[in-house]
């Protein structure tokens, strides 16, 4: 029984490692077009060396988060003996300065500017304090390869930082010690092409982004329709008409993409989401499409306008006409901590941040009721027989 469900586990999460169908089908053997999927199940964390240096981010500008901060970093220090690395502002806060706690251990703190230092290579592991935001901060400061993460619900929504700070000392242990399950949140490569610069021997290199949530494509200050042309694979699939469009991982599935009409998706799913924004076409439904492809978006020639784009949230710029923009899956993920397991916390999130399918239950029935007394065999006839004995 225990093989077989291995099996089946398999078969659902991931293709069999036998590509083979039936006596004669198969899958031609090539590397470079068969992709595998690891059952999200096995996705466990394991260090093969002890994590020694640990980056702690903090959302900004809430006083709340100050007091929890300074508790980890100390703890981080004196008791597990870690390199803990903030960033520069966070020294600079007036508040933490006159706090007499920070002080014991300010002088220990390893401190990097965002856009200034490089901390590849040199983060073991990563610790979010507050909000959403501070995972898709860690997921912009590491444009490569990320640290394993470990997100502590401080902010306001709270939907990937699935930990508790009450009591931090043990969960981090259990970290530290590598028993936890791992969620891999698949990230999108996005890579802008200006037509001015292909062919320039002086051209700058193009613009390329990895994002968590999503790239969005809108009409900005514009008063006319976005006209946007959408290739799959280099195939055009369709022209966008509307105030833009949302190219997202499944992690961004429940934030701008959900708000505009699209499904939740779970972040082990190996997918691509394209949501419309308020298209000009009430057939235009989301779709959603393979993490292997290669979408391009440019702005259409004969559109009135230009389009302007934005990843996760950020580096806002003009797209032209002539230039593109290309989003694949990156193969850079950001290894998310479970507070539970993968499942578990995708589903506790969904109810306690978007209240998904919370409503008050049905009363049952009263055994004194009426109602009771019926049964799917009434029939009108049988009702109209027991009013003429009534009579």
């Amino acid at each position: 029984m225990e093989s077989a469900h291995r099996r089946r586990t398999r078969s659902l999460n991931a293709p069999s490692p036998i590509q083979q169908f039936g006596p004669c089908g198969r899958i031609m053997k090539n590397s470079a077009m068969v992709m595998t999927i690891q059952d999200p199940a096995s996705q466990r964390l394991t260090w093969y060396k002890p994590p020694l240096t640990v980056l702690v981010i903090k959302k900004v500008r809430d006083v709340s988060v100050l007091q929890p901060f300074v508790k980890l970093v100390k703890w981080l220090i004196q008791e597990k003996s870690m390199l803990v690395y903030v960033e520069q502002s966070v020294m600079d806060d007036t508040l933490l300065a006159t706090n007499p706690s920070f002080t014991v251990v300010k002088d220990k703190l390893m401190t990097f500017r965002d856009g200034k230092d490089d901390l590849t290579d040199k983060i073991d592991f990563i610790i979010c304090l507050g909000g959403d935001g501070t995972l898709l901060y860690a997921s912009l400061l590491f444009q490569q390869s990320v640290p394993p993460v470990m997100a502590f619900h401080l902010g306001s929504l709270g939907f990937l930082t699935p930990f508790e700070f009450e009591n931090f000392e043990d969960q981090v242990t259990n970290v530290l010690e590598g028993h936890a399950a791992l969620t891999l949140r698949s990230r999108l490569r996005c890579i802008i092409m200006r037509k001015n610069e292909e062919t320039a021997k002086d051209a700058k290199p193009p613009t390329n982004i990895l994002v968590l949530n999503e790239v969005v494509i809108d009409r900005g200050p514009s008063p006319y329709l976005s006209n946007i042309d959408l290739y799959l694979d280099g195939k055009l699939i369709t022209s966008v008409q509307g105030d833009g469009l949302i190219v997202s991982t499944p992690t961004g599935s429940t934030a701008y993409a959900v708000a505009a009409g699209a499904s939740m998706i779970h972040p082990s799913v190996p997918a691509i989401m394209v949501t419309p924004i308020c298209p000009h076409s009430l057939s235009f439904r989301p779709i959603v499409v393979p993490a292997g492809v290669e979408l391009k978006i440019s702005v259409s020639p004969d559109s009135r306008n230009t389009a302007w784009v934005s990843f996760d949230g950020r580096n806002r710029q003009e797209l032209l006409h002539g230039d593109s923009l290309r989003v694949t899956t990156s193969i850079y993920p950001v290894p998310s901590i479970c507070a539970q397991d993968q499942i578990a916390d995708w589903f506790d999130s969904l109810g306690e941040c978007l209240h998904w399918n919370v409503r008050k239950r049905q009363k049952h029935l009263d055994e004194l009721s009426d109602l009771t007394h019926s049964s799917s065999n009434d029939t009108l006839d049988s009702l109209e027989h027991t009013d003429q004995i009534d009579s």
